[in-house]
């Protein structure tokens, strides 16, 4: 039986792998990653995204396996920063994306899932009657006070966010830095967006740019990762640039951003299937293959699916 086929879910399988200076091979029923440590298998199965990092090279039998077991796969930059390039099947589902723009050219919706994205960047309750230009006054307010507040908490001097690419040197230390910062976290959240098979083009808050979206999820995280970071590390002279990139990188595995980023999309789309939140709606998004009862696909889709693998050990996406 062919057709589209739904993604698997994400909690069924490793959040995403990371792979650096060595060669992925395809080795009979599984993968084979081999490098200055050794060879590793790795369970095709197991897969949703795969970071290519520095120094990997991948054989055309292993990417065909990937795409065959639907596995997303990026091409990064160190320890999963920056993302150069996507490929994946062609063959997966587009539910999320139709939602996404489903949700896009609804005016009410849209303004909801703007609302639902200020509220988990504010610690307060957001007034009902509040406005959305006044949702937007208040939350510039609130990131020029968090700016300030780590300005004194590190000692270090702040003015204003100015960034002209055409004239990187000429900014200041901590404005480098918080540039260099956000281009990281926007690879990561690029990653996950696309692991999960939303449009990163299809914005709320941000719009007109292939990447608005990623913007606006990038923005749910930046209060706790990029902004602390860039203020870190520009209390030393040198190269910002190499400190904060350090710093991004355990803050986003100390913060599970990766992990955190499937069920935020979810969470601000209202997207109640994905987050298991209504077992009844759920129940009647149902298709059936070779008497296995999947998650399926919405009334307007009639799509077929492919069970996913299973896990028994491994860091999943919660």
């Amino acid at each position: 039986m062919t057709g589209y086929h739904i993604m698997p879910r994400f909690d069924d399988r490793w959040s995403f792998l990371y792979l650096e200076h060595g060669k992925l091979e395809k080795d009979a029923s599984s993968l084979t990653f081999g490098g200055e440590g050794g060879e590793t298998q790795i369970p095709i199965n197991q897969i949703g995204l795969l970071l290519l990092g520095p120094g990997t090279s991948v054989t055309q039998a292993a990417m065909k396996t990937l795409t065959d077991n639907r596995s997303l796969i990026c091409w990064c930059g160190e320890a999963g920063s920056r993302l150069y390039a996507h490929g994946a099947e062609a063959g997966r589902s587009s539910r999320r994306l139709l939602r996404q723009a489903m949700m896009f050219c609804n005016e009410e919706s849209r303004v909801q899932v703007i609302r639902r994205m200020y509220q988990k960047r504010f610690p307060d309750p957001i007034p009902a009657d509040a406005g959305l230009d006044q949702i937007r006054g208040m939350e510039g307010a609130r990131v020029r006070a968090l700016y300030q507040e780590t300005s004194q908490k590190y000692g270090v001097p702040w003015e204003r966010r100015a960034y002209d690419p055409e004239n990187w040197d000429h900014a200041d230390p901590v404005n480098r830095a918080l540039s260099a910062a956000n281009a990281l976290l926007y690879g990561v959240c690029h990653a996950a967006i696309l692991a999960a098979g939303y449009s990163p083009a299809i914005g709320f808050v941000h719009t007109g740019k292939m990447i608005s979206f990623v913007y606006d999820i990038a923005d749910l995280y930046k209060a706790e990762t990029t902004i602390p970071a860039a203020f870190e590390s520009a209390q030393c002279s040198g190269d910002v640039e190499i400190r904060v990139r350090g710093l991004c990188r355990d803050l986003f595995h100390e913060k599970k951003i990766m992990e955190r980023c499937l069920p935020d999309i979810a969470e601000v789309l209202d997207a109640r299937d994905d987050l298991a939140e209504d077992p009844e709606e759920l129940a009647g998004r149902i298709v059936t293959l070779d008497d296995r009862t999947l998650p399926g696909s919405l009334p307007w889709e009639r799509d077929t699916a492919r069970p996913g693998g299973t896990v028994a050990e491994g860091d999943h996406a919660g």
